[in-house]
């Protein structure tokens, strides 16, 4: 039988579905290539994680807490939060995938802004809802915009802050401007993925109380190191954890993420001394880039978004940064075809990385 011949289909909203593309990892013919395409914490996670690994690992034939009790209360306990409001998932992707697929169905819109993660669109398409882009002002979310481009059919808003991949935020006013604005029939989502790297921000933890359509999403992926564990929580409202942990997967994070989350978010002056470090470095590395001619907004995240004359500019800057060992992110998917995505890394790699494009403009048209 031919493929052609299958007459297995799936639901209608699932034609066409596009895929999400995450950034490149490798070269293709080089070695030791400095991977800048995923905002990963390149220095890795804390000492406790480091040195507890190998001995949690040796449980691994155990099925995890499908309760994810020991995390839950000890997330509570950093930032003061009911425990039972949480819900842990595979990365904060598995939580806003669960959103959409609890409280979104056909003819429902989801707003997301212009240069907002590609999640938040796939989700809606896959629970079958109408994702709608809202333009954003200087690769900036708008709350006029966002309000503007409410409808009857608006069931849910995303809005990462900062967001990527522009780096870019709105402060915890206008947070609470959009949120006095909506009905409170609409469920906005705050993506705090890189909220860590923010100096006196909790991410609208401290607003979840005082408004029940507010959720906060969070992960262990950036600042703390776990990228590769895959763990994220999400705080809100009772009824809405409630039904979003009835629907999950009992054992959805493994036993060795849980327990390595537990011993991350523990570590306050890691989480403290890597938010300085990643600083100095963004901002070291984005004023001599500044002094090439480039143009960066000021990111409040651990990356920034490098913007060219064009996307053809992009794309042989691109392929010339992989020729010499580095791989950014391309963008093109967020709408920001001109632009190229850039992790911070330690200071060593952001000194080769400047040395590298400096060499180029050097020899090549300016910016």
């Amino acid at each position: 039988m031919k493929n052609s011949d299958i007459n297995i289909r799936p639901l209608s909203h699932f034609y066409n579905m596009p895929l999400y593309e995450s950034g490149e990892s490798v070269i293709r013919g080089k070695e030791n290539v400095v991977k800048l395409s995923a905002n990963e914490n390149m220095n890795g996670p804390c000492n406790e994680v480091l040195n507890q690994f190998a001995y949690y690992s040796k449980n691994i034939f155990e099925y995890p807490d499908s309760n994810h009790f020991a995390l839950r209360r000890k997330i509570g306990e950093i930032h003061d939060i009911d425990p039972n409001r949480l819900i842990c998932g595979a990365g904060s992707d598995e939580i806003i995938q669960l959103l959409c697929r609890c409280f979104c169905e056909k003819n429902d819109e989801v707003i997301y802004t212009e240069h907002g993660f590609l999640m938040y669109k796939l989700s809606a398409l896959a629970a079958g809802a109408k994702p709608i882009e809202v333009k954003e002002r200087n690769r900036t979310a708008s709350v006029e915009n966002i309000c503007a481009a409410i409808t009857a059919k608006t069931k849910m808003i995303f809005l990462a802050n900062p967001n990527n991949p522009t780096g870019t935020m709105i402060s915890e006013t206008e947070v609470e401007e959009l949120l006095r604005k909506i009905p409170d029939n609409i469920l906005l989502v705050l993506d705090g993925a890189y909220s860590e790297y923010v100096d006196s921000c909790d991410g609208g933890i401290s607003l979840v109380n005082k408004y029940g359509n507010l959720f906060v999403t969070r992960t262990f992926s950036k600042i703390f190191g776990l990228g590769g564990l895959r763990v994220g929580w999400g705080y809100g409202a009772r009824e809405i954890t409630d039904v979003l942990n009835s629907v999950r997967s009992p054992f959805n994070v493994s036993s060795l993420g849980l327990k390595m989350a537990e011993l991350s978010i523990a570590d306050v002056n890691f989480v403290n001394e890597q938010r300085e470090l990643n600083r100095v470095n963004r901002e070291a590395l984005r004023n001599k880039l500044l002094g090439l001619g480039l143009k960066i907004d000021q990111s409040f995240a651990n990356f920034l978004l490098l913007r060219f004359l064009s996307e053809e500019q992009a794309n042989t800057i691109d392929l010339f940064l992989k020729k010499k060992g580095f791989i950014l992110r391309k963008v093109g998917s967020y709408g920001l075809p001109k632009c190229l995505r850039l992790s911070i890394g330690n200071e060593e790699i952001c000194e080769k990385l400047y040395l590298t494009l400096a060499e180029y403009f050097k020899k090549n048209e300016r910016v």
